[in-house]
């Protein structure tokens, strides 16, 4: 018996709707976090164990304090994470970085603690100390300044020696203030602190940390915020003598997710 030969040439429709069903399946199935436009700050996982800094970090220090945090990139549970040793000293590790936060108004990061100082107390310079903190600075703008905000920033110039932020935020560990306390900073009402973690409850654990810089920067100045000039990581025990070891995972800014994001006092 002769078989027929049967026409398996398929139409342009039929290729076009196999095209869009294949698009769908591989759109569908991209993380959320590789879909998004997202900015690493510190990408520590994808460094190299060993290292004192960071790649596109460099050493923040204080012309007052000799005492260094020693820094240095370890592997813990299988990642490579900044690791902090501060015994009675003070410094960080700091990335020099325009950023729009309209753009990207979201910042995440993990880290984690050994303990927090018994003296700590973020309402007094002899207690303003953290075992962990992320800071945040934001650019001056003249035009948007008044006469006083002005003589103030021309005083920190002089002080600091280069061109200091306007304002900036620090998320910080702290020993007893409650999560979600807001506080001028001890030496500065320029910079404000914001409690978020507080205690010995999540020590030895990684956290995983997640804000709203548009809506932290309202509820600490105001207004909205000017550009982002750096963002710094640091562990400091200089003003109370103590000792802490804290690890920092990776820094990431995002746009703003569908749904919630955490500001001041949590979800």
């Amino acid at each position: 018996m002769r078989m027929r030969n049967r026409d398996h040439t398929i139409s342009r429709p039929d290729w076009f709707r196999i095209f869009l069903i294949c698009a769908g399946i591989i759109f569908f199935s991209i993380p959320p976090s590789l879909a998004r436009d997202d900015v690493f700050i510190g990408r520590f996982s994808s460094d190299i164990p060993g290292k004192k800094v960071p790649s596109q970090w460099e050493p923040l220090l204080f012309k007052s304090i000799s005492r260094h945090t020693n820094y240095s990139l370890v592997k813990d549970a299988g990642q490579t994470v900044v690791k902090a040793v501060c015994h009675g000293s003070s410094s960080g590790l700091i990335r020099y970085i325009r950023i729009d936060p309209e753009k990207y108004p979201i910042i995440e990061w993990r880290w984690k603690i050994s303990n927090i100082f018994k003296k700590g107390d973020v309402t007094r310079k002899a207690g303003d100390d953290y075992p962990a903190r992320l800071y945040i600075a934001f650019e001056f703008n003249p035009e948007n300044a008044g006469l006083i905000e002005r003589a103030k920033y021309k005083t920190l110039k002089l002080f600091f020696g280069k061109t200091p932020p306007a304002g900036a935020i620090n998320y910080i560990w702290a020993s007893k203030a409650p999560d979600g306390t807001v506080v001028p900073s001890p030496y500065t009402g320029q910079s404000i602190m914001m409690v978020v973690q507080s205690g010995n409850a999540e020590v030895n654990r990684w956290i995983t940390e997640k804000r709203d810089i548009i809506a932290d920067y309202m509820t600490a100045f105001g207004k909205k915020p000017p550009m982002i000039t750096a963002i710094a990581i640091m562990s400091d025990g200089n003003d109370t003598g103590e000792s802490a070891v804290a690890y920092y995972g990776d820094i990431v800014m995002r746009g703003r997710d569908i749904g919630r994001e955490r500001g001041p006092g949590g979800e």
